[in-house]
């Protein structure tokens, strides 16, 4: 996420997030610091896994005191370990507490997806078969859970309804079944847009590969009939593999041969990474 994309896109966000844990002011803060003093504090690695988010942290203190100092030693991607010195802050020691909770919120729960997808995506290393995330993403923080997804390793599905078509059972129930759902989506859509089908059974397959879907979704369905599925797509679509996937299950796709499989787990259930600021002091 560069500064451009983090402007234009994050500072209206994190804002947001600071005003609704700061709705007057710090009053725990305010009551031990009158004034200003400059202070140190460093942020600690407390487990192992994959950073994600340091440019969000840091722009929570900017944004707080744009003189605020961040020095990191890692990048966003790198593998951390418990006890890991990760930086040092530097600044007005009121921004420093005041910014705190927001700024480890992001850090963590960015991290905690970018840890999580990076084991996934291991158990996929060798196939040809990328790992893609869902909408299935917390409200306001999208922005920051799919850029954690690709730090780990992982590749954005469509980020918004306005950025692709995927047909859903609904949408078939809606135009009056699969043919019909394909049919109007390539007279509504831009020539540009590919169009993705969700189908649950072989049927569902034939029906969408006959009226021309890009992709196909085989949602919920065994691993015989994805290998079938497969095999009756090639050359005519891309399949995407999608249902419950975890990484605790991920394993028995793999060999499957889908071009994709999508995972909401990667961002609804991935735990936080645990870090830490501590040790601040003035200077």
């Amino acid at each position: 996420m560069n500064n451009i994309s983090m402007k234009l896109n994050a500072d209206e966000l994190i804002l947001s997030a600071l005003k609704e844990d700061i709705t007057s002011e710090d009053i725990t803060t305010a009551s031990v610091m009158r004034e200003y003093k400059a202070g140190e504090v460093e942020l600690i690695c407390k487990e192992d896994g994959i950073i994600a988010g340091l440019g969000v942290f840091a722009r929570v203190f900017e944004l707080l005191d744009e003189t605020t100092e961040i020095s990191f030693n890692c990048k966003d991607g790198d593998r951390v370990r418990k006890g890991e010195l990760l930086g040092v802050i530097r600044g007005d020691i009121r921004v420093l507490l005041s910014g705190e909770r927001v700024a480890l919120n992001y850090l963590q729960r960015m991290s905690g997806i970018a840890t999580y997808t990076r084991a996934i995506a291991d158990l996929l290393e060798g196939s040809h078969t990328k790992l893609l995330d869902t909408r299935k993403t917390t409200p306001n923080m999208r922005i920051f859970e799919k850029y954690a997804v690709k730090v780990g390793g992982g590749y954005n599905h469509r980020y918004n309804l306005s950025d692709g078509i995927l047909l859903k059972d609904n949408h078939i129930g809606a135009a009056g079944g699969v043919k019909e759902a394909v049919m109007m989506a390539k007279e509504y859509a831009p020539f540009v847009r590919k169009i993705e089908i969700e189908v649950e059974n072989l049927d569902m397959l034939r029906e969408a590969l006959e009226a021309g879907a890009d992709i196909i979704m085989l949602d919920n369905m065994s691993v015989e009939d994805m290998k079938e599925a497969v095999r009756l797509a090639k050359g005519r679509a891309e399949t995407e593999c999608s249902g419950n996937v975890t990484r605790e299950n991920v394993a028995r796709l793999v060999d499957i041969g889908v071009d994709y499989i999508s995972s909401g787990a990667l961002t609804h259930s991935a735990p936080i990474l645990d870090l830490s600021m501590k040790n601040l002091h003035t200077i």
